[in-house]
C-alpha cells in the first residue's frame, strides 16, 4: 500500500542547493545538525512505499486542508523543541496538528535545561507543551522522546504515553553499526575535528591549547552565523574584533585554514571519516563522527546534549567538570565504546518497533531500500566544504562575488517593480479622487 508521508525537514536528502542559497534561505534551519537527523529520518522511512515530502519547515495552520488531502502521516522529527526560545514555533505547529485528521507521528523530541534538569527553569513552556502533547496524543499512540530526562518532564506534565527512542541520527546505519578505536593514542600529529558551541565559552582556552597542540586540529562549526562569515567575512557588528572562539575571521583558526563547513551531511560524513578522534560540545557534530566511523567524545553542557550521549552510551563528561587543560589524548584515551556498541541493536529495535506501531515501515527491512538511498546518496554532487576565504580557490570566490551581483540585480528589478505598481496605485487614486470632485461639482 502506497504511504504519502510528509516529513518535518527544512530540505531533502537529494537536494542541492550552495552555500550561498543555503545561507541566504537558511536551508540547515540554524544548524546543520538538524539535517543529519532529519535526512537519517528520511532514509529509516524510505520504503517503496512510502512517498517522502519534506515539509521545509512550513507549520501554519492554514495548510491543514491541504496536509489531511495531500498525505497520509505527518512525521515529525524534532531535537530540542521543548525550550523557552522555541515557544513561538511550537505554538503554530500545535495549532496545526489541532486542525489535521490523519497520525501525528513525533521522532526523538528533546527538552533543554541545565544539566541538572531545573524543573523551575521549564515552568514557562509547560502551559505550551501539555498542549503539543494532548495535540498529538490525540492523533498518535505515543510520543518518541530523546531520553530519561524528557520522559521525566512530560510524565510530570501528567503523560504517560511516553517512549525513549533516542535520535534519528544514530540509526543511519540500521542496526549494525560498531565504533572502534583504530589506534590505542593519538599523537601530536593526529588529525583531531573539534565542535564548538560558540555560546560555551568556556571552550575559549581549550580551543587554543589543542590549536597550539594539534597542527592537524580542523573546526567544524554548524551554525549559520558562521557560515555567513566564511562566505562574506565578519558580519558589520562583529568587524574588527577578536577573542579566542572562532567567531571571527582574524581568529587564528581561520587565518591558517582550518575551518571546514558544509551544508550537507553527506560531504561533511565523508570528511570526517578521514579523522582520528573528534571531541567539543555539539551533540550532533560528535553524533556525525560516530556514524562516519571516527571515535567521538561529547562536553554535555545541558539536558538535551546529556540525555542523548547517556541514551547512546556516548563517552562524555558535563562541560562543568572539564578542566581547562583538558588534553585530546586523554580523551581519545578515556573513552569506551563498549555500552554504545553493545546496545545498538536493542536501541534499534526500540525505534523500530515505536515505527510499526505507527503503522510505518522501515527501510532496513524492505529489501534494498536502505541500500537504493545510500546509492542515490553517491550518485548525488553536493557542494564542497566552505571554507575561510584564505584557502578559497579564486573562481571560488570569483563565483560567489557574480552570485551576489545577480542576487543584487534581482532585487533591484523586485524593488522596481514594487515602486511602479505603487506609482500606478497613487496615479489612479489620484484620477479617481479628480473625477468624483469633478462630478460633484
Amino acid at each position: 500500500m502506497h504511504q504519502r508521508i510528509l516529513l518535518r525537514a527544512r530540505k531533502g536528502p537529494f537536494d542541492v542547493l550552495s552555500p550561498e542559497e543555503t545561507f541566504e534561505r537558511n536551508w540547515i534551519g540554524d544548524n546543520s545538525g538538524n539535517l543529519v537527523f532529519s535526512h537519517a529520518a528520511y532514509k529509516l522511512l524510505a520504503t517503496s512505499t512510502a512517498e517522502i515530502t519534506p515539509s521545509q519547515f512550513r507549520a501554519s495552520p492554514r495548510d491543514a486542508d491541504e496536509i489531511n488531502e495531500k498525505y497520509d502521516v505527518f512525521v515529525i522529527p524534532l531535537a530540542n523543541a521543548f525550550r523557552r526560545s522555541f515557544v513561538h514555533r511550537l505554538a503554530p505547529m500545535t495549532r496545526l496538528i489541532e486542525r489535521l485528521k490523519i497520525p501525528v507521528v513525533v521522532l526523538g523530541v528533546g527538552v533543554q535545561t541545565n544539566l541538572d534538569g531545573d524543573r523551575e527553569y521549564l515552568r514557562p513552556i509547560d502551559d505550551a507543551v501539555r498542549a503539543f502533547c494532548r495535540a498529538v496524543l490525540n492523533r498518535s499512540h505515543s510520543i518518541g522522546v530523546r531520553g530519561e530526562i524528557t520522559e521525566s518532564y512530560l510524565r510530570t506534565l501528567g503523560f504517560s504515553a511516553v517512549e525513549q527512542i533516542g535520535c534519528p541520527s544514530m540509526f543511519l546505519h540500521g542496526g549494525n553499526f560498531r565504533i572502534d578505536k583504530p589506534k590505542p593514542t593519538l599523537d601530536g600529529d593526529a588529525r583531531i575535528a573539534l565542535t564548538i558551541s560558540p555560546y560555551v565559552s568556556s571552550m575559549a582556552g581549550i580551543v587554543r591549547q589543542h590549536h597550539g597542540r594539534y597542527p592537524n586540529l580542523r573546526y567544524l562549526p554548524q551554525d549559520l552565523k558562521t557560515l555567513g562569515t566564511l562566505l562574506y567575512g565578519d558580519a558589520p557588528e562583529q568587524r574588527g574584533r577578536g577573542g579566542d572562539m572562532p567567531v571571527h575571521t582574524s581568529h587564528p583558526l581561520f587565518v591558517e585554514d582550518k575551518v571546514r563547513m558544509f551544508v550537507d551531511p553527506w560531504t561533511w560524513m565523508d570528511y570526517l571519516g578521514g579523522f582520528d578522534f573528534a571531541f567539543g560540545t555539539r551533540i550532533h557534530g560528535t553524533i556525525t563522527a560516530l556514524i562516519s566511523g571516527t571515535p567521538g567524545y561529547l562536553f554535555a553542557h545541558d539536558s538535551r546534549t546529556l540525555e542523548l550521549a547517556r541514551y547512546f552510551g556516548i563517552p562524555h563528561r558535563a562541560m562543568r567538570d572539564v578542566p581547562a587543560d583538558v588534553d585530546a589524548a586523554q580523551l581519545y584515551e578515556e573513552a569506551d565504546y563498549t555500552a554504545l556498541n553493545d546496545g545498538h541493536q536493542a536501541r534499534f529495535a526500540a525505534i523500530t518497533a515505536f515505527l510499526a506501531k505507527h503503522d510505518l515501515g522501515h527501510s532496513f527491512a524492505d529489501g534494498d531500500s536502505a541500500g537504493r538511498f545510500d546509492q542515490r546518496v553517491r550518485e548525488t554532487v553536493y557542494p564542497p566544504a566552505v571554507r575561510p576565504a584564505a584557502g578559497t580557490p579564486p573562481e571560488e570566490l570569483l563565483s560567489r562575488i557574480q552570485w551576489l551581483r545577480d542576487q543584487n540585480r534581482t532585487l533591484r528589478a523586485d524593488v522596481d517593480s514594487l515602486r511602479a505598481q505603487q506609482l500606478r496605485e497613487r496615479v489612479k487614486q489620484a484620477v479617481g479622487g479628480g473625477v468624483r470632485r469633478m462630478l460633484r461639482r
